[in-house]
């Protein structure tokens, strides 16, 4: 057999391809779940569980690094983008408002089913764990957590302990965002001075995105890792005293995800099958990465190319989306939440204490601002209606597992609202099947 034919055959053969990216994290899902039961059974301490938990928090660590550059180019460029756009203005009223609206249908389900449920009432949670959690929230320093400590919006901390001090960095990324808007108008209003700063930071953006992209690949490993490592520690035990408390905040979150959102897409003449056909890749990504930051730039990217949301408008809707609209973390868990803390201490809520859980949530999304989880609203809420802060530490042991369906329920919510209020001032550009997008595509 000559070379040639080798060729020509080798040439014959179907290539190899990988499974669609949801597959992938289906079968991650899967294995997470088998092998986390395995090192649960191995005891605590095992080389198993240990590894498990060191490939979730490089993971996370993976996703954290990229936040700020990522947060401070998108949200520039975004400003950017708006100098460009037709009645811009109108457009971030419209999207300021369908914010506030969808966040207050979401804290009306979960108020309701709160006191339908009354999970405080038949848990099972040992009261001994209640206890402050490690971060808290209130109002006074959500208002001075808008004024940056210093240009890049990073605090370090020194913790002390027997084998010596250890000094962490962190980020608050409500003070990045606060830079990066006034840092994007600065630079919109010097004009031609500020077009090469404008022109570096697109580039930025873009270097961070396909670094994102990378990170995107290996989602499957991550889940694994995590879902593993939730299991491991947690098991069924922990689900189980809580479980009137997760069937309450996964039901809320199912009737906003596949009933609220339909109705809202049908009554503005949107096709619900064709929206969540497009933005799939990013609800499923933000499920189990449970960070909305994170997920951003496949939220932006199929709510342009599948829904046909103008780029230039998403760039301004959807990373302003992904920071402060959270129907999720700070809508339907913080009440539901609050509820349960209040029932489970005896402590009966009036008309006044529901107005101010509406309130918090649609007001106070912003302090949600982060990589992963709800606790700081959680506590703000807490703060605000007087209950006890010690409370969340009793939810804190199933957090992880409420926050990935939280977290797909915020992505969900970050594409919607550019999609209607783009559909209603006709700029939408296609709506049809043959927009759908991959995460094979998007990270090629």
């Amino acid at each position: 057999m000559t070379a040639a034919t080798r060729t020509e055959r080798i040439s014959r053969l179907p290539a190899f391809r990988l499974p669609s990216f949801g597959v992938q994290v289906f079968l991650g899902l899967a294995l997470g779940v088998a092998i986390g039961f395995w090192a649960r059974d191995l005891g605590e301490g095992h080389a198993l569980g240990e590894a498990l938990h060191t490939v979730g928090s490089i993971f996370v660590q993976l996703l954290r690094v990229l936040v700020p550059p990522l947060v401070f180019t998108a949200i520039v460029a975004s400003i950017a983008a708006l100098k460009d756009l037709a009645n811009a203005a109108r457009l971030v009223v419209q999207t300021l408002l369908w914010f506030a609206a969808t966040a207050l249908i979401a804290v009306l389900i979960g108020i309701a089913l709160g006191l339908l449920l009354e999970p405080g009432l038949r848990s099972g949670v040992d009261p001994a764990s209640a206890a402050l959690p490690s971060s808290t929230g209130s109002w006074l320093d959500f208002l001075k957590g808008l004024v940056p400590a210093n240009f890049l919006g990073l605090a370090a901390a020194t913790k002390l302990a027997d084998e010596g001090a250890a000094t962490t960095l962190s980020f608050n990324v409500l003070q990045i965002i606060v830079l990066a808007i006034a840092i994007g108008a600065a630079a919109v209003r010097a004009g031609p001075a500020g077009e090469p700063f404008l022109a570096f930071n697109a580039s930025v953006l873009a270097i961070f995105k396909r670094l994102l992209f990378w990170v995107i690949r290996l989602t499957p490993i991550g889940t694994a890792a995590l879902i593993g490592d939730a299991i491991a520690r947690y098991g069924w035990y922990a689900l189980g005293s809580l479980s009137q408390f997760a069937v309450a905040v996964y039901a809320g979150l199912l009737l906003v995800i596949a009933l609220v959102y339909p109705l809202l897409l049908w009554a503005n003449g949107l096709s619900p099958l064709h929206f969540f056909r497009s933005v799939w890749p990013a609800i499923e990504l933000g499920f189990v990465s449970r960070s909305s930051i994170g997920t951003l730039p496949v939220t932006q990217q199929v709510t342009e190319q599948g829904l046909g949301v103008p780029p230039a408008y998403a760039a301004f809707a959807v990373p302003l989306g992904a920071t402060t609209k959270m129907d999720g973390c700070a809508a339907i868990y913080p009440a539901i939440a609050a509820i349960f803390v209040a029932q489970f201490y005896g402590v009966v809520l009036g008309v006044d204490d529901y107005l101010l859980i509406i309130l918090v949530s649609v007001l106070g999304s912003a302090a949600t601002a982060g990589l992963t989880g709800a606790t700081v609203m959680l506590t703000l809420t807490l703060s605000t209606l007087g209950l006890p802060l010690e409370g969340a530490g009793l939810l804190l042991a199933i957090d992880p597992i409420l926050d990935m369906g939280r977290t797909a329920v915020n992505v969900a919510g970050q594409a919607l609202v550019p999609t209607i209020v783009a559909k209603r001032a006709g700029l939408i550009k296609h709506d049809g099947p043959e927009a759908s997008v991959e995460i094979r595509d998007l990270t090629a």
